[in-house]
């Protein structure tokens, strides 16, 4: 008799500790679930933070170069202003004038174009612009990475709970997983409320 209430009885633990593995299980599949979730978004993140950095480096590089050609231009017309005063021939002094005027308009047409969008004035707003997409998509990816590290130790930690039959450890992933959901949730909603990275 003793036998037959001892079988129960080890019966009744095992349906106890295969209903518990069910609900880690489950809570390993959502952390999952989670996990592939953070990632997707994080590597779009990433994807997005690199395309603006290199939309950046190229419009400052242009900025670069628009700079070095106007400094070329106002040096050269400042040298034929300064020529142009001892010049004694009329048709030659008209000719270096209107050369002189069509460097300065062409040295304020590198400053300011707002027909083509690229004078220095509107590339220096939009390397600006480029500098500030990457910085939030750099924000959001690394809310997203946290968000995954938490899931993965979640999960682990779940999965050792299978094994080891350590309840609080279930408890533990439960709870990485709820700060994952917030790291997320920073990532999709205010990357930069906690400053990272």
């Amino acid at each position: 008799m003793s036998d037959v209430h001892e079988h129960m009885e080890h019966m009744e633990h095992a349906e106890h500790a295969a209903h518990s593995n069910r609900k880690i299980a489950l809570l390993i599949a959502i952390l999952a679930l989670f996990l592939a979730l953070s990632e997707t978004l994080g590597k779009s993140a990433q994807t997005e933070g690199l395309d603006a950095n290199i939309r950046a480096s190229d419009l400052w590089a242009f900025f670069q170069a628009k700079t070095i050609r106007q400094t070329v231009l106002r040096t050269a017309s400042e040298t034929w202003a300064v020529e142009l005063a001892s010049a004694s021939d009329a048709a030659a002094k008209a000719a270096m004038q209107k050369q002189v005027d069509t460097w300065k308009k062409t040295i304020d047409r590198y400053e300011n174009e707002p027909e083509t969008n690229e004078g220095r004035k509107q590339l220096t707003e939009r390397a600006t612009e480029a500098e500030h997409e990457r910085d939030l998509a750099l924000a959001k990816y690394h809310n997203y990475e946290l968000a995954s590290a938490a899931y993965q130790i979640g999960i682990v930690l779940a999965s050792a709970a299978v094994i080891t039959g350590m309840i609080w450890l279930a408890w533990a992933a439960g709870g990485l997983g709820i700060i994952g959901i917030g790291f997320t949730a920073l990532g999709l909603f205010a990357p930069h409320l906690l400053h990272i990275g």
